[in-house]
């Protein structure tokens, strides 16, 4: 009796130490080997081991062991086979062709599921050699009581690497993100700041994380104000579920941008800031493209309007019944009309032909295009309008093979191109026109003597509604749709459409054109 007192003060000593390791820790093996000895001690078994059902394949694998080297763990595969409910059945024969092949004497076998709210884990084994000393009921509940110390263990690892997986995969999610992203605490104090984040400001991760974010941020209004100081979105009232606020930022290295803030804060039941989520987006680009649509409604308007009052101006003093005008009074105004009336269509035509592109609806009729008969037409409309100072050059050699192209669309793009060139040409001088065969594309440019255009907006001069900015743009009319369509003519055609220019020396552009071949019927 005093044995079995003695062996229940032993075991409750040893699970109040595997409770301290559970709490203590959460490195599963090292709790695992603790339980695993205490149980063959307590049992006076001569080794044991603690196998566990793997998460993915669902194959139950030793993961602990005492009194038995890893090296002869595989040994035991074949009873690990074995179902829990068939072990009394099929185990000691097993046993005894593992102890053979081991060289182990193993002749008593006890085991017990792990099992958490039902769900199996693993199961708990426990080995003697004595051939006459058979595990009794009271063996069996002493070890029931370690596997269920070995559950939690198990249970707690499980989820403890669950959560980390989930919080390594969120930490992965937010360094990867495209957006910017921090976290502040309810202090205002930023705790996180992804990969994005440092680009986009211009902190490293290391500088930023304890600052204030309206440090870090300082988002602008148009005033100039920093609004994380003196308007922070999330101070505001009544309070938002997820506030925004947009505004320009100076980064660290000194660029200018203009940036969207989304606020998603957590808080607590007064409504007191917990913490905050921030999604930091550069929306330079895009404000940069609503102020260019602004520009273009607030131009195209103007330039709308201008053709339409010249038309009604003179419709309506031709139409006055004071009105005595000599017949060549009447052709000069009935040519203006007519003039005004052809701008006014180009430029619902451009409108029209932007609509297109946006919906990819661009159609082309090609055929054969002699280069040097469309050039020299174009040349010749123009050669009427300007003055002396302008000079035309055409580089076509008479040679020169016939493009694939749709006829109307080049000369758009030839007329748009001129038309700038002479537009940008202030002073005058010489635009000259050429082409040349190379391989099976031919290679057009329009090159004029004009003002230039500047690097950083060579780039951008294709974009829609983009117009260069110098003092000569806003004396000339334009919607800044010209190049844009141009380009899209041009790759329509399979090619491909640079500039090369130099402020003060004029540009040159240049663009590729199928070359026309042989096809076959029908093609």
């Amino acid at each position: 009796m005093a044995t079995m007192t003695d062996l229940r003060l032993r075991q409750r000593e040893y699970l109040l130490q595997i409770g301290r390791a559970l709490t203590a820790q959460l490195d599963l093996g090292s709790v695992l080997n603790l339980v695993i000895t205490y149980a063959v001690e307590l049992l006076a078994g001569t080794l044991g081991f603690i196998a566990l059902f793997n998460e993915d394949d669902g194959v139950l694998r030793i993961r602990a062991s005492a009194q038995l080297p890893r090296e002869s763990w595989p040994a035991f595969t074949p009873l690990l086979r074995i179902p829990i409910t068939d072990l009394s059945l099929y185990g000691p024969q097993v046993l005894r062709e593992i102890s053979l092949d081991t060289g182990i004497p193993l002749r008593q076998m006890i085991a017990l599921p792990l099992t958490v709210r039902e769900a199996p884990l693993g199961v708990i084994y426990v080995f003697r050699a004595a051939l006459n000393v058979a595990f009794s009921a009271d063996d069996r509940q002493m070890l029931q009581d370690f596997a269920d110390q070995a559950a939690i263990a198990v249970g707690n690892a499980r989820l403890f690497q669950s959560v980390l997986r989930e919080k390594q995969h969120l930490n992965a999610l937010i360094e990867q993100s495209a957006d910017g992203v921090m976290i502040i605490d309810g202090r205002w104090r930023i705790t996180t700041f992804n990969h994005t984040m440092e680009q986009l400001t211009g902190w490293s991760r290391d500088e930023a994380i304890g600052r204030p974010c309206a440090e870090v941020l300082g988002i602008r209004d148009a005033q100039g104000v920093n609004i994380c100081l003196n308007d922070c979105p999330l101070q505001r009232h009544p309070e938002l579920a997820n506030p925004v606020v947009e505004g320009r930022i100076t980064t660290r290295d000194g660029r200018e941008l203009f940036i969207q803030n989304r606020y998603a804060p957590q808080r607590n039941a007064l409504g007191m800031l917990l913490s905050a989520i921030a999604n930091v987006r550069d929306i330079t680009a895009q404000k940069a493209e609503e102020e260019r649509q602004n520009t273009f409604i607030s131009v195209i308007s103007h330039e709308l309007r201008t053709p339409v009052s010249i038309i009604k101006g003179f419709a309506e003093t031709m139409l006055r019944p004071d009105g005595q005008f000599t017949i060549e009074q009447y052709r000069e105004a009935l040519q203006v009309i007519g003039e005004e009336a052809d701008r006014l269509a180009r430029q619902i035509q451009d409108l029209l032909d932007v609509s297109r592109i946006a919906a990819g609806g661009l159609r082309l009729e090609r055929s054969d295009v002699s280069l040097q008969l469309l050039v020299k037409e174009v040349v010749r409309r123009f050669a009427a309008q300007v003055d002396d100072r302008i000079e035309f050059e055409i580089r076509v050699p008479d040679d020169m093979p016939p493009v694939y192209a749709d006829y109307e669309r080049l000369r758009q793009v030839f007329t748009n191109l001129i038309e700038n060139a002479v537009k940008y040409s202030p002073n005058g001088g010489t635009i000259r026109i050429g082409a040349r065969a190379e391989g099976e594309m031919a290679i057009v440019y329009v090159a004029d003597q004009g003002i230039g255009i500047p690097p950083e907006e060579q780039d951008l001069i294709f974009e829609r509604f983009y117009r260069v900015d110098n003092r000569l743009r806003r004396d000339q009319p334009g919607s800044g749709l010209g190049l844009y369509i141009t380009r899209a003519i041009v790759e329509a055609h399979g090619g491909r459409i640079w500039v090369e220019s130099q402020v003060g020396r004029g540009a040159r552009f240049l663009f590729t054109l199928p070359l026309s071949r042989r096809r076959l019927p029908g093609e």
